[in-house]
């Protein structure tokens, strides 16, 4: 009895050891329409997926149209498979300006398209159409309200950009086999992940307007058929992230209507067409730099063609120019682990392991600082009078509250503002790969250049440009620190390197008027340079009034933050006389034998305050310095000068710093390393 319970036992362990070493078998779930399936729309399907699986998972949809948007969010290794790529038809009408003016603007271009993926890598689609079908449908131009357009509408157009597969970042390594993409408008096919984007189509259809199939990243297209239904572009790129990413279109022909060209790029692009055939009605218009977009800066012209025909004879750039190529490549060389550098194959399914499966990783405190960036690119430095804390937990009101408010016009470079969000949010990128926080900080950025004044200098908010917010502000730093921003992205410096090639030359212009702005407005006396003031009038150049106790004179503390910043410039003659003049300024109104010390005033409302007291051996400056005579004066809020710190109220005695030792390691270390290292030259 006891062998017989022991040998069922050792039966019953070899048949779980047996069911736990059985392979894992990829999950199935049907979609029909007709209620015959597990599901009957596309969406509920998905979302019954977990996020991640050890092995793919499938969504086969049966023969059907499905009139639905659908997300992939987050969710890995998913195939749609179709019964037929004509029987299944995934459709929605959606304009994008429709999109973007109506209640779910916030989510910006998730949710735009019918197919929206993002944060989901490894994607397959299979025998099946997707189609945007609002410039199909649509009668024709509608005008509609939307809150962001100028008078508060919009006129959209049924061949305006209609998105039907939208991939965000994220959503790389896409596969699209025997799949059609329709839309009427521009944009069809918007696989759009600059930094890590790898996208493969294969015997697929595209039709579409302008730009319709318009992939960043890397993408391999083959055995293709392309329909344009616009005669200014078919196809576009955007290689701007690595100089390495590239469009490859290979075998596949171009038709559409008369006059239609084949493609055009507004930043750094790689076009590769090999065995291509395109349609007698097609324009003679070379694939072109569009004119309103900054163009290759760094890496130049790069479009290149081999045994490509038109039908009714080729054109002149036709010819084939594959050899030029970096490499000297030779058509079989045009592969699609080629095309990835070996980081996947499409093909074999191979991913290297230097390649992440998992959906971007997250840093909160650039999510906050995204939420706060107003649409122009720049930060506010409050919300009305709190100060902004990226520490301080958001409420989902609050977030709310984020979202709706991107168009106000509070931001600035005061307090740090807008160059401390673009810094971190580099960082950010460097340490998690998020493109988001990327292109956060490149909007920033362009801020930053928007908002320069032709002549160099900096207003200390933009758009708001009322009341003294106009002026050129030197005040605590701000312009100097923005103008080190862009000196970095010019130099590429460190996390700078990252951001999209052609800011470095909009950089590079930028600085060189921004130093030419502090020469100009270096205060002369005597015929010989001294210091700056804290703001100037952005048209006459001459000191200008801020706060009422902020009057035009010399600064004893902004002008060390420029000579730091000329420090660290080419030494040509007029730099060299500029700091010069400025550190021999600093040693004549220094004040010897004064310190500035803090003391306990409990019969004040501040129960504190600051006094100026004799001390041998230090040094202090003033903050400002009056104009013509370089006597130190302190300026309380009745814009009174005064010559004794002592004489104005304690509330600004205690709340602003009217005198310190701002020059102090400037005179003692920073200069001299200066004059030693460029006198060494």
């Amino acid at each position: 009895m006891k062998t017989t319970a022991l040998r069922l036992l050792g039966l019953l362990i070899l048949l779980l050891l047996g069911l736990c070493l059985r392979p894992a078998v990829a999950q199935t779930v049907t979609v029909a329409a007709d209620g015959s399936g597990d599901f009957r729309t596309v969406q509920e399907a998905i979302n019954s997926l977990p996020a991640t699986a050890a092995t793919p998972r499938t969504v086969y949809l049966k023969n059907g149209t499905y009139r639905e948007k659908v997300y992939i969010d987050g969710k890995a290794k998913i195939t749609l498979k179709g019964q037929s790529e004509k029987g299944v038809v995934l459709t929605f009408p959606q304009a994008r300006d429709m999109w973007l003016c109506g209640p779910d603007a916030k989510a910006g271009d998730w949710g735009v398209a019918t197919l929206n993926l993002r944060n989901s890598p490894d994607v397959t689609l299979e025998n099946l159409s997707v189609i945007n079908s609002y410039g199909f449908e649509a009668a024709g131009e509608v005008k509609i309200d939307c809150p962001t357009a100028p008078g508060g509408q919009k006129t959209v157009s049924k061949t305006g950009h209609q998105m039907a597969l939208r991939a965000l970042p994220g959503a790389t390594r896409l596969v699209a086999r025997h799949c059609t993409f329709r839309a009427l408008g521009g944009d069809t096919v918007s696989p759009w992940d600059t930094e890590a984007g790898a996208y493969y189509f294969q015997d697929c259809t595209l039709e579409g307007g302008v730009d319709f199939y318009c992939p960043r990243g890397w993408a391999y297209a083959e055995n293709c058929r392309f329909i344009c239904h616009s005669k200014e572009a078919a196809i576009w790129h955007d290689g701007s992230g690595h100089r390495d990413s590239k469009t490859v279109l290979r075998n596949c022909s171009f038709s559409g209507d008369d006059g239609f060209k084949l493609g055009r790029f507004h930043k750094e692009a790689q076009f590769y067409l090999v065995d291509c055939t395109f349609a007698r009605n097609m324009a003679d218009a070379d694939i072109y730099h569009a004119a309103s977009g900054p163009g290759p800066r760094q890496w130049g012209r790069r479009v290149y063609y081999a045994n490509c025909h038109r039908r009714g004879g080729d054109y002149a750039w036709h010819r084939d120019n594959l050899a030029s190529a970096e490499g000297a490549l030779r058509p079989k060389d045009l592969t699609p682990a080629w095309t990835f550098g070996g980081r996947w194959n499409p093909l074999t399914g191979a991913v290297a392991a230097t390649e992440t499966a998992q959906p971007v990783r997250v840093d909160t405190t650039a999510e906050k600082m995204l939420l706060y960036q107003r649409a122009v690119g720049g930060w506010p430095k409050a919300l009305g009078e709190v100060k902004i804390n990226y520490a301080a937990r958001l409420s989902e009101g609050a977030r709310a509250g984020l979202l709706d408010s991107k168009n106000q016009n509070d931001a600035t470079i005061d307090n740090d503002a807008t160059t401390r969000e673009i810094h971190y949010l580099l960082k950010a990128f460097q340490q998690t790969h998020n493109p988001a926080y990327r292109q956060g900080a490149e909007a920033g950025i362009r801020y930053l250049l928007k908002m320069q004044y032709p002549n160099g200098g900096l207003p200390q908010f933009y758009p708001d440009l009322s009341g003294y917010r106009h002026e050129i502000t030197f005040n605590d730093d701000a312009m100097v620190r923005a103008l080190t921003v862009l000196r970095r992205v010019a130099r590429q410096e460190e996390r700078y390197a990252a951001v999209a090639p052609e800011l470095r030359p909009l950089a590079q212009a930028a600085v060189a008027r921004g130093v030419d702005c502090i020469l100009k407005t270096q205060i002369i006396q005597n015929g010989r340079p001294t210091a700056w003031c804290a703001q100037y009038d952005e048209v006459s150049l001459l000191p200008a009034k801020a706060r009422a106790f902020e009057l035009p004179s010399l600064s004893g503390a902004e002008s060390v933050g420029i000579v730091r910043f000329l420090l660290d410039e080419p030494a040509t003659p007029a730099v060299k006389a500029a700091i010069e003049g400025a550190m021999a300024w600093f040693e004549q109104v220094k004040m010897p034998g004064y310190a500035l010390r803090e003391i306990a005033a409990p019969q004040e409302k501040t129960h504190r305050d600051r006094v100026i007291v004799p001390q041998p051996g230090a040094t202090l400056w003033a903050r400002f310095y009056e104009l013509g005579t370089n006597r130190p004066i302190y300026v309380g809020r009745d814009s009174r000068v005064h010559y004794q710190l002592s004489e104005i109220e304690n509330e600004r005695r205690a709340g602003y710093v009217y005198a310190s030792t701002w020059p102090a390691e400037l005179l003692e270390k920073e200069y001299p390393a200066w004059l030693k290292r460029v006198n060494s030259n």
